[in-house]
């Protein structure tokens, strides 16, 4: 955060006399009693400094020195950070009606998404409806069913893809191979078409996507005082309104074409997520506009390609890592699928060591290691310690991840932990909770969960794999870089050889 000190100098010199006024009407409001402990703030910007560049990584120190519920004052800001399941599991799921709302960020205002996305509109009827249609349209079982024939398909042209570079030689990047498949996966159910050909790079959109990530999760100085937002002295609503918008001018095009198709041929029935929102849309029975499902789309493009991505790049990396945990994962794909052959999505249950392994990279590796940020909406009292009304709430599932009084060796990649366990990322178990829990659950967890070990199992059954020349094991870059999900720093590249 080197760019914070030159700022906060630039803003103190505007901004003094505003900061100096809030803090001494704070300080006349009626505090509660008994606050979380947490480090000693700084006047004006509290404990900014204290977050780093990867501040979920910096929140679990500060856990490891003040316990599991910590508070701090982030500019005008007050946030409480949860790093325990019992008290996750308080906020997340027995008090989730007082902490179901969002603290907006204020890049998040770009294009009224704040307004428009399920992810951060507040729980209201629009809410409900919003996700009804998520459980219904798009993420039901039937209709995750009616089409894995389409996503069975995108991972075989991921295989194709794969098998090109080795017979070449070449190696994969595997988070744009894996950002690729996925992405067509999800444009194939919803629009009935690629957004990205195998033979173009996935890298643009990709970095598009992440850059999206990066501003919505990166510290914003306008977010920790309120002073600024008219300014955005660091640009983030700026960026993200331009990388919003190329989105949704794609979205915009395709939607457009495909009603001018129904009112060309009077009906088109292509049986994608597009028509049955359109028809709804149509039908006016439901609180549902074209606007609105342009946001719903952005939603599900930018969370599941890009997680779904990096959570599979991790997996490779740490199965390539310790090659005896791929070799074991590789044994039970050939023993109950056959060496080389195509998996398909009823054949996941059958793979308990491959969804191991996927727990396992959840639990080290969450993509969204902090969960998007609530607030609560009264003064309430969470393990002994009240939490203010209006408080940011943080839940440090990374953290959890490697908290060693949960986990036995809690930096080591062990999926066998997982096996006979009962453990499971679906929201019941608040020690392993990468999709968070409650009425704001990530409703894409039943496609991930498709996906994931679809993907994961067809490359490794059908291929094995090595770094790229220079590249040793013990040389493995580990660092992540932090938007509101995290990926590798550098991204993984192997050579696959055909079994």
């Amino acid at each position: 955060m080197d760019y914070l000190v030159l700022i906060l100098y630039l803003y103190l010199l505007w901004g003094l006399f505003h900061a100096l006024s809030f803090v001494a009407d704070r300080g006349r409001r009626v505090r509660p009693s008994k606050l979380p402990p947490g480090p000693r703030p700084l006047p004006i910007i509290g404990n900014l400094l204290e977050l780093g560049d990867l501040p979920h990584k910096s929140l679990a120190k500060l856990a490891h020195t003040y316990g599991p519920i910590i508070k701090l004052e982030l500019g005008f800001v007050t946030t409480v950070v949860v790093s325990s399941p019992m008290l996750a599991k308080e906020i997340l799921q027995t008090h989730d009606a007082v902490f179901s709302n969002r603290i907006i960020p204020h890049c998040v205002t770009a294009h009224d998404h704040d307004k428009l996305g399920l992810p951060w509109v507040p729980v209201s009827p629009l809410f409900r409806n919003l996700r009804k249609i998520y459980n219904l349209h798009i993420f039901s079982s039937k209709k995750l069913d009616l089409n894995q024939h389409l996503r069975g398909k995108k991972v075989q042209e991921l295989v194709a893809f794969v098998r090109k570079c080795a017979n070449a030689g070449e190696a994969v990047n595997i988070g744009e191979a894996a950002f690729r498949a996925s992405l067509n996966a999800i444009t194939n159910t919803v629009f009935s078409l690629d957004m990205m050909e195998p033979s173009n790079p996935a890298g643009e959109l990709k970095e598009v996507v992440w850059q999206i990530m990066i501003e919505v999760g990166k510290p914003n100085l306008a977010d920790y005082f309120p002073v600024l937002k008219k300014i955005d002295p660091q640009g983030s609503k700026r960026r993200l309104e331009v990388h919003i918008q190329k989105l949704l001018n794609f979205f915009d095009d395709v939607i457009q074409r495909r009603l001018q198709l129904r009112t060309e041929n009077g009906s088109v029935n292509c049986n994608d997520v597009l028509d049955n929102l359109l028809d709804v849309v149509e039908d006016k029975n439901e609180t549902l506009d074209i606007s609105l499902v342009k946001h719903l789309f952005l939603d599900i493009f930018v969370a599941g390609g890009e997680t779904t991505s990096s959570t599979l790049e991790w997996a490779m990396t740490e199965l390539l890592r310790n090659p005896e945990k791929l070799s074991r994962t590789q044994a039970e794909l050939h023993q109950v699928i056959g060496k080389g052959k195509k998996i398909g999505e009823a054949d996941i249950s059958r793979l308990p060591y491959l969804q191991a392994v996927l727990k396992e990279t959840f639990r080290l590796h969450p993509v969204v290691p902090l969960l998007l940020p609530r607030t609560s909406g009264e003064d309430f009292v969470i393990g002994g310690f009240t939490i203010p009304k209006g408080a940011q709430v943080l839940i440090n599932v990374f953290a959890m991840g490697r908290d060693p009084s949960i986990w036995d060796d809690p930096d080591k990649f062990l999926p066998e932990r997982f096996l006979g366990s009962d453990i499971d990322v679906r929201g019941q178990n608040f020690e392993l909770v990468p999709f968070g829990g409650g009425r704001r659950i990530c409703p894409g967890l039943p496609l991930a969960m498709r996906m994931l070990p679809l993907m994961l199992g067809s490359l490794i059954n059908i291929f094995n794999w090595k770094l790229e020349d220079g590249v040793i094991l013990e040389n493995m870059n580990m660092e992540d870089k932090f938007g509101i999900t995290v990926q590798r720093a550098q991204s993984l590249k192997a050579v696959p050889i055909p079994i």
